[in-house]
């Protein structure tokens, strides 16, 4: 598709947050006192008791019948890092994926609209919302929905519920290898496809089907993937009823990724190049052919990834953690999250921000090499195979989105080898977890800090999962089996092989646990 011309951004009709028709409903901050509304719009309500809704309306009927179209904010898609008074802006309902000079885009919020109302009253809406199933705010990401896509009406939006994910305290591993005892692992794998990847396609699918109903030339949405990003949107394509096409490297991803597109449906392409041919491959397509582009290019993905910050923070009861470290690959989750933070900050809802860390494997390095380079000369590398699969990119479309997230949070870069993130991921298994190798990957990073003392022992440190290790259980078997060539596989855990007696049974058992006495 052709690069949309710059424009004005066009405002589109959405409900009220704030009606007294909408739910939940919660208590206006009567302190505030920049607290102003549109003379148009309702004020927001108190609380009221809420109504069971007819035994023959769902939750999306309940949603309709209480929609009134009012709105309050807006957001368009502005150049990435751009000067605040460029007249360089798109709205959200264009097609469009880069700036007119080339550049990334950003997805920026009506700051001014949204800081009508103070930080109180932001996390007292967000925390009402919290294990609702009022549609669409049982979800970790629309029950942001302000800050996220505020315009879209509620019928568009195609959502499983995703986020409100899991926030670990890591107590074991924690004290026994780092000596931390506030350690924590923000599970973002626990979701509808198994990885964070949901988060940010469930922004997207839904505002493709806006534009569908609208009119405009979208048969089908497509995207070039490792797997994780495949596998999320397809499924949500298919929850909508829009085709997806999935270009994915052949031979480099696991069986679970590869049969997730299958199973939702997606027409899948498997090419014999690595992640950069088939992001190349996916621009070019897309120019030409009535499909959206569904990779981290496209801005409104990170939208949807920033609520998983907000929801830390949320999580922590709006205290901030020193340290979040997140893995890295095409670079855009770094930005998402230091977004998510920077806008709570912004808008009054904590008072600053954690230092980021970015860790990648060693085999798909590039960001690791600029940082240790004082961010000199960037170039990007051939990337090597990796047990990180979803990060084995070497040409990140998002490094410039990464570099402005690390130097605005303080923030540090680090790697991991092969064998130290199979490790790692075999050290938190045995603690309870059952990680993928990215997260092996983000906690090796940790280990390097804690190490050097940069991490202190007493800083409160998240580490994001970002996919779920069921998807990874070939690499985990053939670690536990000392199968993989050059590795010493230095915490695996055979099965061990007894004869079918008694006495056998009971010699094997005697010595296990005779080792186990402390």
């Amino acid at each position: 598709m052709a690069m949309a011309s710059s424009s004005s951004s066009s405002l589109l009709h959405s409900p009220n947050p704030f009606s007294p028709k909408t739910k939940p409903f919660i208590l206006p901050n009567p302190k505030s006192t920049h607290f102003t509304i549109n003379s148009s719009a309702q004020p927001p309500p108190n609380l009221t008791a809420k109504h069971r809704r007819p035994a023959d309306e769902n939750i999306r009927d309940e949603a309709r019948r209480n929609n009134n179209h009012d709105h309050l904010f807006s957001a368009k898609y502005v150049p990435f890092n751009a000067d605040p008074f460029s007249p360089e802006s798109y709205s959200l309902d264009e097609i469009v994926y880069r700036s007119q000079s080339g550049g990334l885009l950003d997805v920026r919020h009506d700051i001014d609209a949204l800081k009508r109302y103070d930080g109180k009253y932001w996390r007292t809406l967000f925390d009402s919302r919290v294990g609702k199933t009022t549609w669409p705010y049982g979800s970790g990401v629309w029950s942001k929905k302000e800050w996220v896509l505020p315009e879209i009406d509620d019928d568009d939006i195609i959502s499983a519920f995703e986020g409100n994910s899991n926030l670990f305290w890591a107590e074991r591993f924690g004290k026994q290898f780092l000596g931390m005892n506030d350690l924590w692992v923000k599970h973002c794998g626990i979701s509808h496809t198994g990885s964070f990847k949901d988060l940010g396609m469930t922004v997207l699918v839904s505002q493709v089907n806006r534009l569908r109903k609208m009119g405009r030339p979208v048969v089908g949405v497509g995207c070039a993937s490792t797997g994780d990003t495949s596998a999320a949107l397809s499924a949500y394509c298919a929850s909508a009823g829009i085709p997806s096409i999935v270009f994915l490297p052949a031979n480099r991803i696991s069986i679970a990724q590869l049969v997730q597109p299958i199973a939702n449906g997606a027409f899948v392409l498997s090419i014999d190049t690595d992640f950069d041919g088939c992001m190349q491959l996916i621009r070019e397509v897309t120019a030409e052919l009535p499909i959206y582009l569904a990779n981290s290019l496209n801005s409104l993905r990170l939208e949807g990834q920033k609520t998983a910050a907000i929801e830390i923070l949320q999580q922590f009861d709006w205290e901030v953690p020193d340290w979040v470290i997140v893995p890295g690959g095409n670079l855009g989750n770094i930005y998402a999250f230091y977004k998510g933070f920077h806008m709570c900050k912004e808008l009054g809802l904590v008072d600053r921000i954690p230092r980021l860390v970015c860790a990648q494997a060693a085999n798909a390095n590039p960001l690791y090499l600029y940082f240790k380079a004082g961010w000199k000369n960037f170039k990007a590398v051939k990337a090597n195979a990796t047990f990180a699969s979803a990060i084995q990119i070497g040409d990140p479309v998002s490094i410039d989105r990464a570099v402005y997230a690390l130097k605005k949070s303080d923030g540090i870069v680090e790697e991991a080898t092969e064998e130290e993130l199979m490790d790692a991921t075999a050290q938190a298994d045995s603690t309870g977890m059952f990680i993928c190798p990215h997260t092996g990957v983000a906690l090796c990073a940790l280990f390097k800090l804690r190490n050097s003392g940069v991490i202190k022992p007493t800083d409160k440190t998240v580490v994001v999962s970002t996919a779920h290790g069921l998807k990874f259980t070939q690499s985990k078997t053939d670690y536990h089996s000392k199968d993989i060539k050059d590795m010493a596989c230095r915490f695996a855990n055979p099965p061990v092989q007894v004869k079918a007696d008694f006495g056998s049974v009971m010699d094997v058992l005697k010595k296990y646990l005779l080792s186990k006495v402390h």
